[in-house]
């Protein structure tokens, strides 16, 4: 269940109510006239299945109280109640199915923004790998996997594909490339300052690496992890099942791949700066690829899924 808390203008409230008795889902409705200072209003309060909630949200939005009032959405973590346990029995569909657009479109805005946390945790997250992949060791590889925030700016640049929203896009892929063009500048003075103190060397990289010389040799698997890695990840992201994002991010190796070309381009090694980025390519690539079509399946099934339970309402 989901906790709505809104301000809406005096003159808006009966159509806010009628809204919320209307939408199949709801409980727990509460009015509070003249209660909201700042914007000046109606408080009113409900709770809301979240496989109805956005629907409701919607119909908030058509009624312009974004703009003129306010909508505030919180999880509910435990309900004890009969009425809600009856609200979430009617209302369509399953809640770990429910996407909440706003929500995720909100989210994602969030971290795909460039920040100096952003670019702290990149680039930490790459020269963490660098050492990894210089000494051939996979534990570092997996941590600096599970560092890196890239998974941000990616499932943003989806979203932004299905919500044709440009401005998410274009936040999402500055963030992406001046991340990474940082943390692969840092990386490659971290590697030369590496070098100078006789902790890497070129003979390392270029030794035989079990551990860790996919990152610079990709191949078809390369780009079928990331596709099914991206799934999972913008699965996670529209069921709030967050813990689920942490295996995405050991999944995929493109701070690994990114590392692997700064080390490798210190040192003037070509090959595995080519093989290293093509290797980032693949893995970027596939997973904007299967969020975008995950995100257009969900769309697709819930609008089936909302349509069919409209005409068995209407017959």
């Amino acid at each position: 269940m989901l906790h709505l808390r809104l301000i809406t203008p005096s003159e808006k409230t009966d159509a806010v109510v009628r809204l919320i008795e209307n939408t199949v889902g709801t409980t727990h409705l509460a009015v509070v006239p003249g209660a909201a200072r700042n914007p000046a209003g109606d408080v009113v309060l409900c709770d809301v299945a979240r496989e109805a909630a956005d629907e409701l949200l919607t119909g908030l939005q058509e009624l312009g109280l974004d703009k003129s009032g306010s909508i505030a959405v919180e999880n509910i973590d435990l309900s004890l109640s009969v009425r809600a346990d009856k609200a979430e029995a009617e209302a369509p569909g399953e809640g770990a199915d429910a996407v909440l657009w706003e929500h995720l479109t909100d989210a994602t805005h969030e971290e795909s923004t460039l920040s100096v946390t952003y670019l702290a945790f990149i680039t930490l997250a790459t020269m963490i790998a660098a050492c990894g992949v210089v000494l051939d060791n996979a534990i570092l590889i997996v941590g600096a996997m599970a560092v890196g925030p890239e998974f941000g700016p990616l499932a943003g640049i989806s979203t932004s594909i299905v919500r044709r929203a440009p401005r998410l896009a274009l936040r999402s892929l500055i963030a992406l490339l001046v991340g990474f063009a940082v943390a692969m500048a840092v990386t490659v003075v971290f590697s030369l300052f590496m070098d100078w103190i006789d902790l890497f060397s070129k003979e390392q990289l270029e030794a035989d690496r079990p551990q860790t010389g996919f990152v610079y040799a990709p191949d078809a698997f390369s780009f079928i992890v990331a596709v099914l890695a991206g799934a999972a990840g913008t699965l996670s992201l529209t069921s709030a099942k967050s813990g689920a994002l942490v295996g995405v991010a050991i999944s995929v190796t493109t701070v690994p791949a990114a590392a692997n070309a700064a080390v490798a381009l210190s040192y003037g090694d070509m090959g595995q700066t080519w093989g290293s980025t093509e290797q980032l390519l693949l893995n970027l690539l596939g997973i904007i690829l299967a969020g975008a079509l995950t995100l257009l399946l969900q769309k697709w099934l819930w609008s089936r899924q909302r349509g069919r339970i409209n005409a068995g309402q209407g017959s």
